[in-house]
């Protein structure tokens, strides 16, 4: 293959579940091409430069290859290469993402209906 659609390389190379959340993703600015905003019909070529946000993940990656079919994951790994500074910031943001999100405790027991009644008087407040 010498050129493929953007949003089937992205869902060919499993970094989006569906080609429409794909082209979505791409038409709503998470996805850059060679640092430009693309939209989801602009074709890619072997080389190229993708910089990929998912919710609080960055993936800046370069393309190796090209299929416009999805596979299995071992060889959708091989469409592309990721730079080690983003596996070392996604690392990073995953880290203080766990460190910020405290595990909660397990209450002793379960609200009676006092408790009950607070709780949805609180929540009418809001």
């Amino acid at each position: 293959m010498e050129k493929v659609r953007i949003d089937k390389w992205l869902w060919a190379a499993r970094f989006f579940k569906t080609r429409s959340l794909a082209a979505k993703a791409v038409s709503g600015g998470h996805v850059h091409l060679n640092g430009q905003r693309v939209k989801p019909s602009r074709t890619v070529l072997e080389g190229d430069a993708l910089e990929i946000r998912k919710g609080a993940l960055t993936f800046t990656i370069t393309i190796l290859g090209l299929h416009d079919r999805r596979g299995p994951a071992s060889v959708a790994r091989l469409l592309y290469e990721e730079s080690q500074e983003s596996i070392a910031k996604r690392e990073q943001v995953k880290e203080e993402r766990r460190l910020i999100t405290a595990p909660a405790g397990k209450p002793d027991r379960r609200p009676d209906k006092r408790d009950r009644r607070k709780i949805r008087q609180f929540l009418k407040k809001q």
